[in-house]
């Protein structure tokens, strides 16, 4: 990939609110998959993975993607982290995640229990890595 896109700079710290925002997601992602709300559910993990990905970058880099392209939060952790088969995982569900962002929030496509519940495992998979880098 090309050159990085557009950043900001975050205090280290601040990596703390980011996970508690992905959590916040995760949490309104499982009441919406309650109530059936499987598009709000799917945007709710999307976004979760995103914050989480964004605690991890800044934690390590003092970063977070800015652009529009939310590929480029995935550029970010590659550069930001060590190599590792965990991290390459980790990114390989955070990829197929964000695969999904368009299709569930802007392309009138329904998302049903299937989807959704695929969506989840990905996001608890990338979840528990970014824990991991968090601790």
């Amino acid at each position: 990939m090309g050159r990085a896109g557009k950043r900001a700079t975050v205090e280290r710290s601040k990596h703390k609110n980011y996970r508690a925002v992905g959590n916040n997601f995760m949490n309104g992602a499982e009441l919406a998959k309650e109530y059936e709300y499987w598009n709000a559910a799917g945007v709710l993990i999307v976004h979760a993975a995103i914050a989480f990905a964004d605690a991890v970058s800044i934690k390590f880099g003092g970063v977070k993607s800015q652009s529009e392209n939310h590929y480029e939060a995935i550029q970010l952790l590659n550069e930001l982290v060590a190599d590792s088969e965990k991290k390459k995982s980790a990114i390989n569900q955070l990829q197929r995640i964000i695969d999904h962002k368009t299709s569930v929030s802007y392309s009138g496509e329904l998302y049903d229990i299937k989807d959704i519940e695929q969506l989840w495992k990905h996001c608890i998979r990338f979840k528990e890595w970014t824990d991991s880098m968090l601790e």
